[in-house]
């Protein structure tokens, strides 16, 4: 039987859709009866598929038509060619525009299959049902879909909103210890940029979650999908205020590609850009450095790396972060606090300041 502990709604006017958050939620058939078609294109990964579709068969029911994709697992296959390959399945098995997507797994599954929706036939229905604590958190909510590039991560892609977005906080006693500590820097992360009193409640309860306690889990995961929420609501497409969600990401994306993608996971790389962050805020004087200091050893006790690869240079580094999404008319964006809990995004970050820094 299933438990629901909490229900959200991202509202964007008729594209708003709710984010459900309890236990046993895969096999409820009340929760896709709302936002699933009579045609479902079920997309998730070898990994994930054994252990979770069959539930979320079980929800859907019966249905007139029912096709299971099952890419390889890892962020290398974040790709058009992984992408193409969904799209034959669906055109060989006549899915008409009436169909809905449904994803079944972490954040390249997501992101794959919202991207396909976005795209099948000009644009599908889709529904989120993330089983890592990163999809949980961050990918799941708010529309962004897309593939990955050599020369960049995510840099083809579209805004896709979801019907509805399923998390089960069950998913999460399966998941590897890197991957559950990888998640868990997205959850840090919405502390850091709009909530201090959530930031010091982690730092008070970050044994209790790495613990994986129900409850523990279930309020961080809530607090996490609101704050989300909210800025999604305020700035859909990132015009401004939705950058903010991107603290540590640019430096983070920057390790991604240098290292090539599936080697540092994507909370890894921006556990130790947020550090970066908090030290560039430190230097501009509007954080105290015991803040950094505190953010490092709670990311140790996360068993999240909090130095960069010795391989990477300051010039890589930076030429890396030129190539990034947030560049606008040649400047480089970066999200830094003005406090603990306020973020904010500048523009004047020099390269000999950034040199320096790395």
């Amino acid at each position: 039987m299933s438990v629901l502990m909490h229900t959200l709604h991202v509202e964007l006017g008729e594209r708003s859709y709710p984010v459900y958050i309890g236990r046993q939620l895969l096999a409820d058939p009340a929760l896709y009866a709302d936002c699933v078609g009579a045609q479902v294109v079920i997309v998730s990964n070898e990994t994930v598929a054994p252990l979770y579709v069959d539930r979320v068969r079980a929800g859907l029911g019966e249905r007139q038509l029912v096709t299971e994709v099952v890419l390889p697992d890892g962020e290398q296959y974040k790709t058009l060619d992984t992408l193409a390959t969904v799209f034959d399945r669906v055109l060989a098995e006549r899915h008409n525009r009436g169909t809905t997507f449904v994803a079944v797994g972490g954040g390249v599954v997501g992101d794959i299959t919202g991207f396909a929706a976005a795209c099948y036939q000009r644009g599908v229905d889709f529904v989120q049902v993330p089983t890592t604590l990163l999809a949980q958190v961050d990918s799941s909510v708010g529309g962004k879909t897309g593939v990955n590039h050599p020369l960049g991560k995510n840099m083809i892609g579209a805004f896709h909103q979801p019907r509805a977005v399923l998390i089960d906080i069950d998913t999460l006693q399966s998941l590897p210890r890197r991957e559950f500590s990888a998640g868990m820097a997205e959850v840090v992360k919405y502390g850091l940029i709009a909530d201090e009193p959530f930031y010091r409640w982690l730092q008070e309860h970050m044994p209790k979650l790495l613990a994986r306690e129900e409850a523990a889990l279930a309020e961080a995961i809530e607090r996490s999908c609101a704050t989300k929420a909210a800025v999604v609501a305020a700035d859909e497409r990132e015009g401004g205020l939705r950058a903010i969600l991107n603290l540590g990401h640019t430096f983070g994306h920057a390790i991604e590609t240098a290292q090539g993608y599936g080697q540092w996971l994507h909370g890894e790389a921006v556990a130790t850009g947020m550090l970066l962050a908090l030290q560039m805020s430190a230097r501009r004087g509007n954080i105290d450095e015991r803040e950094v200091q505190g953010l490092r050893e709670m990311l140790r006790d996360m068993h999240l790396p909090t130095e960069a690869p010795e391989s990477m240079s300051a010039e890589q580094f930076i030429d890396l972060m030129g190539r990034d999404k947030k560049v606008v008319d040649g400047r480089l964006r970066l999200v830094l606090l003005r406090g603990m809990g306020d973020a904010v995004v500048v523009d004047d970050v020099t390269e000999k300041e950034l040199a320096a820094l790395l």
